[in-house]
This record gives structure tokens, sequence and C-alpha cells, in this order.
């Protein structure tokens, strides 16, 4: 499987591709998904961007972005890890 795979009903990310980013076990993202603790947003290009989308995931203060060719392929990640405070400082 693709990293992206389109389908008639949107995109779908490859479970493994997103957990590495995310620092999750790839097996826990559907649940993550369906509880809400792992969010989700779909955009398309237009004007000039016409024809890409972009995936954006959030989890713990952690973010991840495919920005994707119409036909999923991968352009583009962006990814955020979340910050870990250390006490004491």
């Amino acid at each position: 499987m693709k990293a992206v795979e389109v389908t008639e009903d949107g995109a779908i990310v490859c479970a493994e591709e997103l957990a590495r980013y995310l620092d999750v076990a790839p097996a826990a993202v559907p649940g993550l998904l369906r509880s809400g603790a792992l969010t989700s947003f779909y955009e398309r290009g237009e004007g000039a961007d016409a024809g890409r989308f972009r995936l954006t995931f959030k989890y713990r203060g952690a973010s991840v972005r495919f920005t994707c060719a119409a036909d999923g392929t991968v352009l583009n990640r962006f990814c955020v890890p979340a910050r870990r405070w250390e006490t004491g400082l």
C-alpha cells in the first residue's frame, strides 16, 4: 500500500506511515481516530494548488501534514513533534 491511497470517498493514510510520525503503535491508529483522540483534516487545493490535497493529523500536541498530488503521491511531509516539558528548569 502507498502511504496515501485515493478513494471515491477521499483519502486513506497507511496506519504504519502515520503511526511512525506520531509515535504510536500502528494498531492503535483506528481506535484513536474513532475516539477522537487523533483528529484529522482534509483540504482540497484551489487556484494554483488545484489537483492537490492536504491531510493533517493531530495527536497529543504532535501534528503531521501530508501534501499530496491528485493520485495520492506524497509531495511533502511536515511533522511537528509534541513538546516534552521538563520540570525543575
